[in-house]
C-alpha cells in the first residue's frame, strides 16, 4: 500500500473516532491515538510529536470528562449515587442486549436507552420511602440530569477529538501528500 492510501485510511479511522467520541460506549479518542501511533511507526515519531502530545491530552481529558460530566449532571439534578450506579448498570445491560424492553436495535439502542432506564430505576429504588408520584417525578428529574450531563460531556469529547484529528492533519499533511 502506498503511504497516501495508508494516510487516508488513518484519517477515516480518526473520523470514526470523532463519531465514537459523541456516541456512548464506542471508542473515540483511543482510535485517534491508535491512528497517530500507526503513522508514527511508519514515518518516525519525530513527525507526530505535536499530534501525539495533543491526542494523549485529549484522551486523558476525555476520560475525565466522561466520568465527571455524568456526575456533574447528576449533582445538578439532585441524583443520588444509586441513580449514577443505575445509569452505569443500564449502560452495561444495554450494551450486552439485556434490556427486555429493547428486543430490537441491539447494543446501539441499548447503549442509548440503558443508562436512562438504569438511572431511573436506581433513583426509584433509592427513594422507596417517598410517595409514588413524587418518587417518579424525582427519579425522572435525576435521570434527565444524568443524561444531559453525559450528552454535554460527549459533545465536548467530540470537539476535542476533532481538534486532535485536525492537529494531526495540519502537522502531517505535507509529509503524507508531499
Amino acid at each position: 500500500m502506498t503511504e497516501a492510501l495508508i494516510y487516508w485510511l488513518l484519517i477515516f479511522v480518526m473520523l470514526v473516532g470523532c463519531i465514537g467520541a459523541l456516541v456512548p460506549a464506542l471508542p473515540g479518542s483511543s482510535l485517534i491515538l491508535i491512528a497517530v501511533l500507526v503513522w508514527g511507526f511508519l514515518k518516525g515519531f519525530g513527525s507526530v510529536t505535536v499530534a501525539l502530545a495533543v491526542t494523549v491530552v485529549v484522551l486523558v481529558a476525555s476520560v475525565a470528562i466522561d466520568t465527571l460530566s455524568g456526575i456533574w449532571g447528576a449533582q445538578r439534578a439532585g441524583a443520588s449515587q444509586w441513580g449514577q450506579i443505575g445509569a452505569i448498570a443500564g449502560l452495561v445491560a444495554g450494551f450486552l442486549g439485556l434490556l427486555p424492553a429493547l428486543p430490537v436495535g441491539g447494543p446501539l439502542l441499548g447503549v442509548l436507552f440503558g443508562p436512562a432506564i438504569g438511572a431511573f430505576l436506581g433513583e426509584f429504588i433509592y427513594r422507596r420511602a417517598t410517595p409514588l408520584g413524587e418518587r417518579a417525578k424525582t427519579s425522572a428529574k435525576a435521570t434527565l440530569g444524568i443524561i444531559l450531563g453525559s450528552l454535554l460531556g460527549n459533545v465536548v469529547q467530540g470537539v476535542l477529538a476533532l481538534v486532535a484529528m485536525i492537529v494531526f492533519v495540519v502537522t502531517t499533511w505535507g509529509q503524507a501528500m508531499g
